[in-house]
């Protein structure tokens, strides 16, 4: 994926996963040795990208849709006991992956998946208060039925350089799961200059179920 693409970006099946709201948060270690690597998922190539541990800053207009454009970053409002990224190319030009993986205590990672849900299906348009871009077209998608619970939305992000200038329309999808006390986050866009410039974004399947599976091979209390 281009810097380009990322400099906008900037502005395991339910058997697989690990039970309920007790289950341990992972370690640092254990997050590393979950996250995709290049050896896990045939046509993708796989770099690792910074990821803090704190608690996403970035707000939103109206207030309530901030948990959105967190997503659209790869985080959330909650801190996490641990947080890697990855970037996930395609080395076919199809559609590429942003990855996170965040470790959660105390029910919080049930938190970050209820209040994404809550603020996609309250915010059908919104602004990036940081960065001043907008986003319209937010639609929730049915659930996708991955690890202990899921949600997935579509989104178009309005990026202009000045409030006079005409935005640039570039559709973006966010799929976040839980397995246990862990929350998987992707995100993808569509180039606007691309091919699929005009259409619904779509995160790749075959790297959520890659990363998923990897995921629930890694014992909840692994250090």
């Amino acid at each position: 994926m281009t810097s380009l693409a990322w400099v906008l970006a900037a502005c395991g099946t339910g058997q697989d996963a690990q039970e309920g709201a007790s289950a341990e948060p992972l370690s640092k270690g254990a997050l590393e040795r979950a996250a995709l690597t290049g050896t896990d998922l045939d046509g993708y190539e796989v770099r690792r990208d910074l990821a803090a541990t704190s608690a996403s800053r970035k707000t939103a207009e109206p207030a309530e849709c901030a948990p959105a454009v967190q997503a659209v970053g790869g985080s959330s409002g909650f801190a996490a006991t641990a947080r890697t990224a990855r970037i996930v190319s395609s080395t076919a030009h199809g559609p590429s992956a942003h990855l996170t993986l965040s470790s959660h205590g105390s029910g919080d990672a049930e938190r970050v998946i209820d209040a994404l849900r809550t603020a996609a299906e309250r915010c059908g348009t919104f602004k990036d208060v940081l960065v001043d871009f907008g986003y319209d077209e937010v639609q929730v998608r049915p659930d996708p039925g991955y690890g202990d619970e899921s949600v997935s939305l579509r989104l178009t992000q309005l990026a202009a350089g000045s409030a006079d200038e005409e935005p640039v329309r570039v559709p973006y999808a966010v799929v976040a799961v839980r397995q246990g006390a862990t929350v998987a986050m992707f995100t993808t866009f569509n180039l606007p200059s691309g091919p699929k410039g005009k259409e619904p974004a779509a995160v790749p399947e075959a790297v959520i179920r890659a990363q998923l599976k990897k995921l629930g091979k890694v014992p909840t209390a692994a250090q």
